[in-house]
């Protein structure tokens, strides 16, 4: 009894082994070469610059993977189907990097044109801000000009070819004297605003006497008189290196001795300012 039952136990293992045995051999092996056509279609498939760019070659080589990993028993077909799945995954590829490179060289052109416009844009900016300078320097130049002119005006001043010539009368001091009288101030006010407004002109103050009384006394008094002026001009904050002065005496009358009006006339101090290009 024994013995039968331990032949019935080798008989069972004996099936049992014969049966995984065919099950293992049912059960088909994929080869190396689908394996390797769908690792190569997921590395496209996760590629973000190509996944997106050729859908329909992309799921016409995805259908060829999924034929090729069926493993037909026929190997000459089982090869083809490789073959197809292959050539499929490189056109798809293809296609994924054409419209790849379209797509970078249409956004170049697109920043190259941007670029171009950018730069025409900034072109004008620059042109119109250019031109609203150049207006408003002619504007301030004409302004400039007519405060220049005004004050001018203002000073009494003739225009020579030594400068402008602003004459001071007698009026600014007494008979034989060179101290400037209490009013004079009001009188040389407008020419010190002048001077202390453009800083880049310089003065040549000379004093002038009528015909009475000695050439010495005479030239001595003209020097005096324009050292007053000058000195006030000091006073004012006019620069000691734009001012010099001179005496005359009455070498330069401008009218004759021989009446009081002439002489009045020749007893004065005139002021130079030196012409400049540039006022400012």
């Amino acid at each position: 009894m024994n013995s039968l039952h331990k032949t019935t136990q080798q008989f069972a293992m004996l099936a049992l082994s014969a049966f995984l045995l065919t099950a293992c051999s049912s059960t088909p092996k994929t080869p190396s070469e689908v394996t390797d056509v769908r690792n190569k279609l997921m590395r496209l498939q996760a590629d973000p610059q190509l996944a997106s760019r050729a859908p329909v070659a992309l799921k016409d080589a995805e259908e060829a993977v999924q034929a090729a990993e069926k493993v037909p028993k026929d190997q000459s077909l089982a090869h083809h189907l490789v073959w197809v799945a292959d050539h499929k995954i490189d056109i798809a590829s293809a296609q994924a990097q054409t419209r790849l490179l379209e797509d970078q060289r249409k956004g170049l052109t697109e920043a190259r044109e941007t670029a171009r416009l950018d730069s025409r844009t900034l072109e004008a900016d620059i042109a119109r801000g250019d031109a609203n300078a150049a207006r408003n320097d002619a504007d301030l130049a004409r302004q400039q000009a007519d405060d220049l002119q005004r004050q001018i005006a203002e000073l009494n001043a003739k225009a020579t070819d030594r400068g402008l010539v602003v004459t001071l009368g007698d009026l600014l001091f007494e008979t034989g004297k060179s101290e400037l009288k209490g009013g004079a101030a009001s009188n040389l006010s407008k020419l010190s605003a002048f001077l202390t407004k453009y800083p880049d002109r310089t003065v040549i103050i000379e004093g002038h006497t009528d015909s009475v009384g000695g050439d010495d006394y005479n030239v001595n008094l003209s020097q005096r008189r324009a050292n007053s002026v000058q000195q006030f001009l000091l006073a004012q904050g006019i620069a000691s290196n734009r001012l010099s002065s001179s005496g005359k005496g009455e070498n330069f009358p401008v009218a004759s001795n021989d009446s009081n009006s002439g002489r009045q006339m020749n007893r004065r101090v005139e002021v130079i300012i030196a012409n400049q290009l540039t006022a400012k």
